[in-house]
């Protein structure tokens, strides 16, 4: 049995365990039930899990949520065009965002896919300078899928 300060109170039976948890006014926890002689733990569980509480919160406060952010090219893009995609894409990169980049076949497109991959390609190394790719192009029904993630 542990007391609520760490210290080693030694074995004992349960019911003199619980008259020593009653007289102090503390809660006795089973640590590990799986031991002989099982461990136990005298402590104010209400206590505990306000405070774990207060702790995962804390956690939870410091931690920032990855968003995936989608942008849509087709194989027929125009230089202009792409040039704005691959600016908005910075810019979510920059915001810690991740980018999904989606590049779709329509019609006959799909016999065209190696120009597909050179549209990936020439994105992928404008943003180079801030970003890594996450995942290798994937192609899947009638799409092409990048992932790429902000440079640590």
């Amino acid at each position: 049995m542990i007391d609520e300060n760490g210290n080693q109170m030694g074995i004992m039976s349960s019911y003199d365990a619980r008259n020593v948890a009653y007289d102090r006014g503390l809660d006795l926890v089973k640590i590990n039930s799986d031991s002989r002689p099982v461990v136990c733990k005298l402590m104010n569980l209400s206590k505990f899990k306000y405070e774990q509480k207060k702790k995962d919160k804390l956690s939870k406060k410091n931690q920032k949520n990855i968003i995936v952010k989608e942008i849509r090219i087709s194989l027929s893009i125009d230089i202009h065009d792409i040039n704005i995609k691959i600016d908005k894409a910075r810019e979510f990169i920059k915001n810690g965002d991740k980018v999904k980049l989606s590049l779709r076949f329509r019609g006959r497109e799909l016999s065209h896919a190696n120009k597909a991959y050179s549209v990936i390609d020439k994105f992928i190394e404008a943003l180079g300078d801030v970003a890594i790719i996450e995942k290798r192009p994937i192609f899947e029904n009638r799409s092409i899928f990048v992932v790429i993630s902000p440079k640590i």
